[in-house]
């Protein structure tokens, strides 16, 4: 079984520099605001007693290594094995912190991810899920704002 959470909070990366934005023409509208967060990948076998957990990100460069046709659009930050059925993981566990990680290992994490339905298609409709509940989640409170700044 394969669980994948995120969480929107600051997930829209920090807006662009001001002199950018006085280089920009009038007639150029300012880039959509897009979410980007940080999710986690549960994988779960019933005959074991771990899970294991995938810490994924999107880089803000995005640069792939050299040479590939196709670079993934998310990396994958952490991995770890966490007790099945228990809703707090345990810091003491083991957590492998990718940047030491070997490549060939790498490449078959992500391979192993993509097997399961996460690869980038999944991680591009993620982009527009974030998003679209971003929105509607600072809609919502810039109205409850107004309601609690209203009130005397």
């Amino acid at each position: 079984r394969i669980t994948v959470t995120f969480n929107i909070n600051n997930s829209i990366p920090p807006s662009a520099d001001d002199e950018t934005q006085e280089e920009q023409k009038p007639d150029e509208q300012e880039p959509d605001l897009t979410s980007t967060p940080n999710f986690v990948v549960e994988v779960i076998k019933d005959d074991t007693k771990q899970t294991l957990v995938l810490d994924c990100h999107y880089p803000e460069d995005e640069v792939g290594h050299e040479g590939e046709e196709e670079s993934d659009i998310f990396t994958i930050r952490e991995v770890s094995f966490q007790p099945t059925g228990e809703s707090d993981w345990k810091d003491t566990n083991y957590t492998l912190n990718t940047d030491s990680l070997d490549w060939a290992l790498y490449d078959h994490l992500m391979d192993f991810l993509a097997d399961r339905g996460v690869d980038n298609t999944f991680a591009d409709e993620l982009i527009e899920l974030s998003t679209a509940l971003e929105h509607q989640e600072y809609i919502k409170f810039l109205e409850d704002l107004k309601s609690f700044v209203k009130c005397q």
